[in-house]
């Protein structure tokens, strides 16, 4: 079956949970630092972000804070610690499209990604 690309996805800070991402028709640029991510959204075109709350280089929520100031038609995901419910009111409050936990499955990571990101259809073909 061929899929075509849908969406070009800056993911920041993921490791592991990217790869999660490749089964989705969506373009994934993997990042690891809020400073490379940065570089990349001048270079190329993307559709939107998911991003850890907390990077290396970019604590409580920077990045974050950055992007929706600079970007705010970006679509933006934000992946918080399991259990902190400070990250998760902050984020909230950038107008993030959706916060997930980062103890969530990997089917609802994947599902919820794809529902912000319009592709919830190619996903129930997937499965």
């Amino acid at each position: 079956m061929l899929v075509l690309v849908k969406a070009n996805v800056l993911a920041v800070g993921l490791e592991d949970r990217s790869s999660l991402l490749q089964e989705l028709p969506i373009r994934v640029m993997d990042m690891q630092t809020g400073f490379q991510a940065g570089r990349s959204l001048k270079n190329e075109n993307v559709n939107s972000i998911i991003s850890r709350w907390n990077l290396p280089d970019s604590p409580n929520g920077q990045f974050v804070r950055a992007v929706r100031s600079a970007k705010p038609y970006l679509l933006v995901i934000v992946v918080i610690d399991a259990g902190n419910t400070a990250q998760e009111i902050a984020a909230r409050s950038t107008g993030a499209a959706a916060v997930l936990s980062d103890d969530e499955s990997n089917e609802i990571f994947r599902r919820t990604i794809a529902g912000v990101l319009g592709i919830d259809d190619v996903v129930q073909k997937l499965a």
